[in-house]
């Protein structure tokens, strides 16, 4: 006998956002809201954590003071959607969003071990949607650099650019036109 699929609820991120003001969410509770549903999300062991050092000190040299770098930190992409990506840049300074999260990232970093699946279908989806305008994955089980960029909806939302970048190939963020980054800088 199959068993058949589970019902849904979906969060609003208004609703998830008062569950965290009250405490029902905190730190310990490792979930992100993509779509309406929690997401847990994927453990860092220790590559993991250094490769978010690595691309945050490269896009830190990339971006300069115009930008503000975001790690681990919520972006309200739409209202049923706030992914916590381990990199985000945004646009200003961090005081800028003590009202809230921001919402018009200039590039999302997500860095991937078992999450590839998720991170190049689901999120990918999201980030296009919501026109994120460059999104990379940091591929650590290939060790390469996956670069989307020109969100576009055909039957879903998706990039119509996909690159992925080897070890020695150079980088050059959309938002930040005169910095280039060796992928291998951004790697274990």
């Amino acid at each position: 006998m199959e068993a058949a699929p589970l019902p849904l609820w979906r969060l609003s991120r208004a609703r998830y956002d008062r569950m965290v003001d009250a405490g029902i969410l905190g730190e310990d509770d490792k979930v992100e809201l993509l779509d309406g549903l929690l997401v847990a999300r994927e453990p860092q062991g220790n590559r993991h954590a250094v490769v978010v050092v690595l691309v945050r000190s490269a896009l830190q040299r990339a971006f300069g003071r115009r930008y503000h770098l975001r790690e681990e930190k919520p972006v309200a992409l739409d209202r049923m959607s706030e992914p916590e990506p381990d990199i985000a840049v945004v646009p200003g300074r961090p005081r800028d969003y003590l009202k809230g999260h921001p919402s018009k990232p200039v590039l999302i970093v997500e860095v991937a071990v078992s999450s590839l699946a998720l991170d190049r279908a689901r999120k990918g989806m999201l980030y296009a949607r919501a026109g994120v305008p460059e999104y990379w994955i940091v591929n650590l089980g290939d060790e390469l650099l996956e670069v989307y960029r020109e969100p576009v909806r055909r039957r879903s939302w998706t990039y119509a650019s996909v690159q992925r970048l080897k070890r020695n190939a150079i980088v050059t963020p959309l938002a930040a036109p005169r910095a280039r980054s060796r992928v291998g800088a951004l790697l274990p």
